[in-house]
């Protein structure tokens, strides 16, 4: 039986760590956790907050997950909000979607989705 959800892995380009680090970590408020020697030469980075725990590997050829998403639980969503558009990311409400769920969707600087949702 399955009692919990290690972690979630998203793909991102080669050489793109810097940049995954300035929005997963910088933006988002992440902790970057390192990863393991034997995986690390393999490039990508790990990120962590609260419970929930984001790999992001690198995947040659890439594509963005577009409709594949992770889904994180946060504290103010209306402030995230704000932060991500005063970065320069579009957000767009589902808010009434899912009945008593208030989230946003937006996107990585990859291309990939990635939902917030109000606690």
């Amino acid at each position: 039986m399955i009692t919990a959800l290690d972690h979630v892995q998203v793909a991102i380009p080669q050489g793109s760590e810097d940049l995954a680090r300035t929005f997963y970590g910088h933006v988002l408020g992440m902790d970057e956790v390192p990863k393991p020697a034997a995986l690390a030469a393999r490039g990508g980075c790990w990120f962590t907050s609260g419970a929930a725990m984001l790999h992001l590997g690198v995947e040659e050829p890439f594509s963005p997950a577009r409709k594949a998403h992770p889904a994180f639980i946060v504290d103010d969503l209306d402030a995230l909000e704000r932060r991500l558009v005063a970065e320069g990311h579009s957000c767009t409400r589902s808010d009434g979607e899912l009945p008593g769920v208030r989230r946003f969707h937006t996107f990585d600087p990859f291309g990939n989705r990635v939902e917030f949702q109000a606690a």
